[in-house]
């Protein structure tokens, strides 16, 4: 098997666990839910628990010799050529006070580099797949981003300002006055907006490896551009800095702006 059909395989199952996860969690959705606070201060929820627990279990079956990082339970096996990064409801604090706008993240890393990706929305019903070298789909369908090669004409999406702590405030600032309007509050659905041509530009800081190793493969897959605010590839170790955008002209002026 080549690593295109390896990376399709990895994808139908990447598509497994999220059906599988999908159930769970709106089992829990606009009901009584449990939650504790985290050592960070952020919520975390019995469904993130369960559902990442969920996700361990196919991974551990059908791919025992393979890494995992999970949002929830950890980290084993991180030096294996495969690792899939989780995070079981990337926007918890969304989920916990019943807007729909919260969704699980399932990513494949290979050698460092995120090579699968999908974004399912449990309360939508949506879902964008990216595998490297494929265009990326929503609910099986093609999609692309669109032209926007000016920061004046852009849409810009952040989850929230409050992510952007010292220097990065400033920066964010920056780039926000350049574009046609700043939006806050859609975490990863975001990034499927920006894959789907609506969205032209997405910026964020504080973020972990399971809040955008997915994200990658997707906003690729469709024609878009996804780096640091250096301009480099994102991996397990990069800083938590993500720039993307539909078009690579924005995306230059965009870390233009951010460094300035």
């Amino acid at each position: 098997m080549n690593m295109d059909e390896a990376f399709a395989v990895a994808a139908v199952a990447a598509e497994r666990m999220a059906d599988a996860v999908r159930p769970i969690v709106l089992s829990y959705f606009r009901g009584t839910i449990p939650t504790d606070v985290k050592a960070d201060r952020t919520p975390v929820t019995a469904a993130d628990r369960e559902a990442e627990a969920r996700m361990r279990e196919i991974i551990e079956e059908a791919f025992p010799s393979h890494g995992i990082l999970g949002e929830e339970h950890g980290s084993i096996r991180l030096d294996a050529e495969c690792v899939w990064v989780l995070d079981p409801i990337d926007g918890t604090k969304s989920f916990i006070t019943g807007k729909p706008l919260f969704g699980t993240l399932i990513a494949l890393v290979h050698r460092g580099r995120p090579v699968v990706g999908v974004i399912d929305m449990p309360a939508l019903a949506e879902r964008w797949v990216g595998i490297e070298g494929r265009t990326t789909t929503i609910n099986g369908r093609a999609t692309s981003v669109r032209p926007c090669p000016s920061l004046d004409g852009g849409w810009l999406y952040a989850t929230t300002p409050e992510m952007f702590m010292g220097a990065d405030a400033a920066s964010f600032e920056r780039l926000r006055l350049k574009c046609r309007g700043a939006i806050y509050g859609a975490d990863c659905y975001a990034y499927g907006l920006l894959a789907n041509g609506t969205v032209d530009l997405v910026c964020e800081a504080s973020t972990q490896p399971y809040d955008y190793c997915a994200l990658v493969p997707v906003v690729r897959g469709a024609g878009g551009v996804i780096s640091d605010w250096r301009g480099e590839p994102l991996g397990l170790e990069s800083d938590g800095r993500v720039l993307a955008c539909g078009d690579a002209a924005a995306h230059a002026a965009a870390l233009s702006a951010l460094a300035a």
